[in-house]
């Protein structure tokens, strides 16, 4: 028994060192005749007679003709896992990128956290216990807000906008004086009200902001609406001129006004009462933590939300596109592991000589899947190696010099924007793994089933 034992180690040690050989030295050899061959064709196209060029390309087509097929499927089924795992790691990031950039923009205009009313569009603003909000040491600034729909009028245009009434330390709330396109970000001069309009507002209404005799006149609908002769008595009316222009969002820019608290009183007759409170928090505070101490002194009755919460349904939207991407290359990468199952597949059946001897000299059925599942996972882990490494180099030089542009003159980032998450990697390089050794197991179940001694 052991000197069985002993042929078939010998007999195995044998197999493997002249297939470590061959493989080895034969891609090389062959690769390098190839190419040789390549270089011999083109200078001949330039140099020498048809006769030169018919003997170089019968040479070339030789070198092919005697080249191991199944290698050349094998890095095929190699090359393939390595471009569909960079190609879906720079797609991920990508998404990761666009998702960074939307939640910047909202950033800009987003308080980092709101409190409003869970019923009704308003409330009291001694209902909100302002007094006791401020006192936590972690608050920064609040700013009282009220904001609705009016009607605003400019010469002969007219369009519906949001406006939006702010204190005055807004400006400590958001970065809108670094998105001033014309004008300032001021909206008192001399205790006088100022407007600040979005991009939108001020073309559609061919807004000039030299002019200091034509303002802006806001129109909102007064409470105690009554049938009239005449329907323009039903309206609020407040003139106010526009002091700046700011570019953050187009669909912001569009049909957005900001104004002051005083002005919004005014106009929509809100007196005491607020539509929402913006907090700005210290930076080295813990949002979550701030975020529940205001909710633990309001109660049930207020809601408190941050950044991501309020753009909830933009963010789900981008999320989910990223998910379903997902899942659409975790499906093409099973389409192209039939590479990999053509390619241990056709092996299993080129080697039934060599599986016999196995076979023979002691080997069983478990031996020989474990080789075609080694060959599998030779596929897979050097093409998700490749693969990934790819795409961090591609996405990392994107990240870092932006050569790939958007191609829009008007967009508010010149090149994709690029963010690499680990986690990308690390699902990718799963999915690339467990296709591909999926795809490898019925060959290697079929190649340990084929072990006959008829075929010695």
């Amino acid at each position: 028994m052991s000197g069985q034992r002993t042929t078939f180690f010998i007999a195995r040690r044998y197999f493997v060192s002249q297939r470590n050989t061959e493989r080895k030295h034969g891609a090389f050899r062959s690769f390098y005749d190839t190419l040789s061959s390549l270089i011999a064709l083109l200078f001949t196209c330039f140099t020498f007679s048809p006769q030169k060029i018919q003997k170089a390309l019968r040479k070339v087509t030789d070198n092919f003709a005697h080249q191991n097929f199944i290698r050349i499927l094998t890095n095929i089924s190699m090359i393939g896992v390595g471009t569909f795992t960079a190609a879906m790691v720079i797609v991920l990031s990508v998404f990761n990128g666009l998702e960074d950039l939307t939640k910047s923009l909202y950033n800009t205009y987003n308080p980092e956290l709101k409190i409003s009313a869970v019923m009704g569009k308003s409330f009291s603003r001694d209902s909100v216990h302002l007094e006791k909000i401020k006192t936590i040491p972690q608050v920064q600034a609040i700013t009282e807000v009220i904001e609705d729909n009016a009607l605003v009028r400019y010469k002969d245009q007219q369009i519906v906008v949001n406006v939006k009434g702010v204190s005055d330390n807004f400006l400590e709330q958001y970065r809108l004086d670094s998105m001033i396109i014309m004008g300032d970000a001021r909206i008192k001069e001399q205790e006088h009200s100022r407007a600040v309009v979005g991009q939108g507002v001020y073309y559609q209404l061919s807004i000039n902001l030299g002019d200091k005799l034509v303002p802006l006149n806001l129109w909102y609908p007064k409470r105690d609406m009554k049938t009239r002769l005449n329907p323009e008595k039903d309206f609020n009316r407040m003139p106010i001129l526009p002091a700046g222009v700011f570019s953050i969002d187009q669909q912001y820019d569009m049909n957005n006004i900001i104004v002051p608290i005083d002005f919004t009183e005014k106009l929509l007759k809100y007196e005491n009462r607020r539509t929402s409170l913006e907090v700005k928090i210290q930076p080295q505070a813990n949002l979550a933590q701030v975020q529940q101490m205001i909710k633990d002194i309001l109660g049930d009755t207020f809601e408190v939300k941050n950044r991501e919460e309020q753009q909830a349904t933009i963010l789900r939207a981008v999320k989910i596109e990223r998910l379903f991407l997902f899942i659409a290359f975790f499906f093409i990468l099973v389409v192209a592991s039939f590479n990999v199952f053509f390619s241990l597949a056709m092996l299993a059946i080129e080697k039934k000589k060599d599986i016999a001897i196995f076979t023979a000299m002691g080997a069983n059925r478990k031996f020989i899947k474990e080789i075609f599942l080694i060959e599998g996972s030779i596929i897979a882990f050097t093409g998700a190696a490749v693969g990934l490494f790819i795409g961090f180099l591609v996405c990392y030089i994107q990240q870092e010099l932006g050569i790939v542009s958007l191609g829009i003159t008007s967009s508010i980032v010149d090149a994709y924007p690029v963010k690499i998450n680990p986690w990308d990697f690390v699902f990718s390089a799963l999915a690339i793994v467990v296709i591909t050794l999926g795809a490898s197991y019925i060959p290697a179940r079929n190649a340990s089933k084929s072990a006959a001694i008829q075929h010695i």
